[in-house]
């Protein structure tokens, strides 16, 4: 456990949101505390006391009387070691912790919709739940789709969720390298069971990963034509899509005007022939996608990325009602 005279609380107020974030001797974030919720959320339950003992030592700060100020701590506060950004005067922060100093005064506070927080998901997972489904509908026909190697959606959706592994294991050699780089997998978009299969955030920008899994297939792109064995495919234009929607939905999160850049990723292909680069999307095979990564313009300092990545690991943040709110 951290030592407390290390720990600082920092509150943040913009766009709608009151949080205390806790951050640790090198400037690590241990945990925040959602002010008009109350919740507690923390990054490694180890921390949980440090964090918990931080934000206590906040709420005494900010219930001192009007007179203190930030030049003059409670002792408890002092005594505890902990720095803060103090208000002069009793902020609505003291309501979410207690009740009013003022008996006749209400105070009303929006509550947030409950959200899952997206770091959890793992790579394939909601292609891999679509299998499973099909298998369990039809466990015998699944079975024998298999042993006589018949192409089913089952199957589709299987290999799908290969090729989303293959992707993401690459990418972690690039958040290995550098940790400035933030990941999430496997991410819902809108109300009909779609998602994205990665979303990469980094100083470079926002990149929306979409891995093609196709085992021996020869691939031929030229400007926005993407052929699979000879067969037209419309993965450029969806990468497209995929892209431009989600920059709508974190600009609108995050507070800031963002764009994304929209990646088909092949996996498995025995060749992949580029003759010309297509508009508004790159084609980038998977062993080469964390140098083309890498390779990219820096735009974004570690801050913006942190901040980027807060608002979309939430589960809410992909919604269509969100981004028309």
């Amino acid at each position: 456990m951290l030592c407390m005279s290390a720990v600082t609380v920092v509150r943040w107020r913009r766009f709608g949101k009151d949080r205390l974030y806790v951050n640790g001797p090198d400037e690590r974030r241990l945990g925040w505390c959602d002010l008009l919720t109350g919740a507690v959320t923390v990054e490694d339950h180890a921390d949980r006391e440090t964090v918990e003992a931080a934000l206590e030592s906040w709420r005494t700060l900010a219930e001192v009387p009007v007179a203190a100020t930030a030049t003059s701590p409670p002792p408890r506060a002092a005594e505890a070691g902990v720095r803060h950004e103090t208000p002069s005067v009793p902020t609505p922060a003291a309501a979410v912790f207690g009740e009013p100093s003022l008996p006749t005064l209400e105070r009303t506070r929006p509550v947030e919709p409950e959200w899952e927080d997206l770091a959890g998901r793992r790579a394939g997972q909601a292609a891999r739940e679509q299998a499973l489904a099909l298998k369990e509908a039809a466990p015998v026909r699944t079975f024998l789709a298999r042993v006589l190697r018949v192409h089913t959606d089952e199957r589709a959706w299987r290999i799908g969720a290969d090729g989303e592994e293959k992707v993401a294991a690459q990418v972690a050699k690039l958040t290995a390298k550098d940790p400035r780089w933030r990941v999430l997998h496997a991410v819902p978009v809108g109300e009909n069971g779609s998602d994205i299969d990665h979303v990469v955030i980094g100083p470079p920008g926002v990149f929306t990963l979409n891995a093609k899994h196709h085992p021996g297939a020869k691939i031929w792109v030229a400007g926005n034509t993407f052929m699979v064995n000879g067969q037209k495919q419309p993965y450029l234009r969806n990468s497209r899509h995929e892209a431009q929607r989600a920059a709508k939905l974190l600009t609108a999160a995050a507070g800031i005007p963002l764009h994304a850049v929209g990646v088909v990723v092949p996996v498995g292909a025995q060749d992949v022939t580029i003759k010309t680069e297509p508009e508004g999307v790159h084609v980038v095979y998977r062993k080469a996608l964390v140098k083309w990564l890498q390779r990219q313009p820096e735009q974004l300092d570690e801050a913006t990325v942190e901040r980027i990545y807060v608002a979309a690991r939430r589960s809410t943040t992909w919604q269509t009602a969100t981004a028309q709110r």
